[in-house]
C-alpha cells in the first residue's frame, strides 16, 4: 500500500489547479489569446508564476527551496523567452528560443529530473505544471498559430483519429509480435475498465504529448523544413523519447514502434491541425497495447 498515493485535500486541489488552465486553453483558447494581447508586459511575465502553486500544495518536503525556484521561476522564464522570440521572429518561422524552451519543457519529463521533488506517483503534477507553462507561453505570449489544441470535439477528429489508428494497427501488431514486444493477455478487461483506461490515457498521456510533439515541435519544424521532413523528424524524436520507458536500458523495439506510431500521430494532427485527432489515435494505440497486448 506504500506505493499508492494518498489523495489528501491539498493534493486533490493541486491536481485540479493544474487541470483548470489545461481545460481553459482547450475550450477558450482563442479568448485567452486575445486577452494575452491586451496584458501589460510585466503582468504577462509575472502571471504564469501561479502555475507553481500546486508544488506548494503537493510537493515533497525534500529540496523545497530548489523546487520553489523551478516551479515559480521557470514559467516566468518561459514567458520572457517566448516574448523575445516573438519580437525576433514575428513571422513564426521558429526562433532558437522556441527550441530552447522545448528542451526546457521536454528533458525534465523524459529524463525524470524533477521526480525527487514529489511524493511517489505524484510527479504527473509536475508534468502538468510544465504543460500549463508551455501552453501559456506559446499561445498567450508567443501567439503561435496552428497548434490546434481545442477540446471542443468535432466529428472530423474522430474520423481522422480512428483512420490513422487503423492504418497503424496492422504494422504495430506484425512488427510488435515479431520483435517479441507484444504479448497477448490471457484475461480481457471489462468495458468499464477499458473506458476508464481510454479516458485516463487521453487526458494524462495523449493530449500532453501531442501538444508537445505535434502542436509545438512538428508545427515549428514544418515552417522551416516542410511538411514531410517535419513529420519524419518529429516522429523520430518522439520515438527516441521512449528509449528509457519500461526498461533500465535502451529499449530499441519501443523506440522503433513509437517512431512509426509518431508518423501516424503526425498525419492525424496535420490533416486539419487538430490535437484532438492525434490524441484519439494516440490514446487508442496506448489503450489497446496496455489492456490487451503489453
Amino acid at each position: 500500500m506504500g506505493d499508492v498515493p494518498v489523495w489528501t485535500t491539498a493534493r486533490i486541489v493541486a491536481l485540479i489547479w493544474c487541470f483548470v488552465p489545461l481545460l481553459a486553453f482547450g475550450f477558450w483558447g482563442d479568448s485567452l489569446r486575445r486577452l494575452g494581447q491586451k496584458l501589460a508586459p510585466r503582468l504577462k511575465f509575472v502571471l504564469p508564476a501561479v502555475f507553481g502553486v500546486p508544488y506548494l500544495l503537493a510537493g515533497s518536503a525534500q529540496g523545497r527551496s530548489y523546487g520553489m525556484a523551478i516551479y515559480f521561476a521557470l514559467p516566468m522564464l518561459i514567458a520572457v523567452l517566448l516574448w523575445r522570440a516573438g519580437n525576433a521572429d514575428p513571422q513564426q518561422n521558429g526562433n532558437w528560443r522556441d527550441f530552447a524552451i522545448l528542451l526546457l519543457l521536454g528533458l525534465p519529463v523524459d529524463l525524470r529530473w524533477f521526480e525527487a521533488l514529489w511524493p511517489p506517483h505524484l510527479s504527473v503534477i509536475s508534468k502538468l505544471i510544465l504543460l500549463d507553462s508551455g501552453l501559456y507561453g506559446f499561445l498567450v505570449v508567443r501567439q503561435l498559430t496552428h497548434v490546434g489544441f481545442d477540446l471542443r470535439a468535432k466529428r472530423e477528429d474522430l474520423v481522422v483519429g480512428v483512420r490513422e489508428l487503423l492504418f497503424y494497427a496492422p504494422i504495430a501488431i506484425v512488427l510488435g509480435f515479431a520483435l517479441g514486444f507484444l504479448h497477448l493477455h490471457a484475461h480481457m478487461p471489462t468495458l468499464g475498465s477499458a473506458l476508464g483506461a481510454l479516458l485516463f490515457t487521453f487526458f494524462f498521456i495523449a493530449v500532453p504529448e501531442e501538444i508537445y510533439f505535434r502542436g509545438w515541435i512538428q508545427n515549428l519544424l514544418e515552417r522551416r523544413l516542410g511538411s514531410a521532413a517535419s513529420l519524419w523528424l518529429t516522429a523520430i524524436v518522439f520515438g527516441l523519447s521512449h528509449f528509457n520507458k519500461r526498461g533500465a536500458h535502451f529499449n530499441g523495439p519501443y523506440v522503433l514502434l513509437a517512431s512509426i506510431a509518431g508518423i501516424f500521430y503526425g498525419r492525424a494532427w496535420r490533416s486539419r491541425y487538430r490535437i484532438g485527432a492525434a490524441a484519439i489515435t494516440h490514446s487508442g494505440v496506448d489503450t489497446i497495447w496496455t489492456l490487451w497486448l503489453s
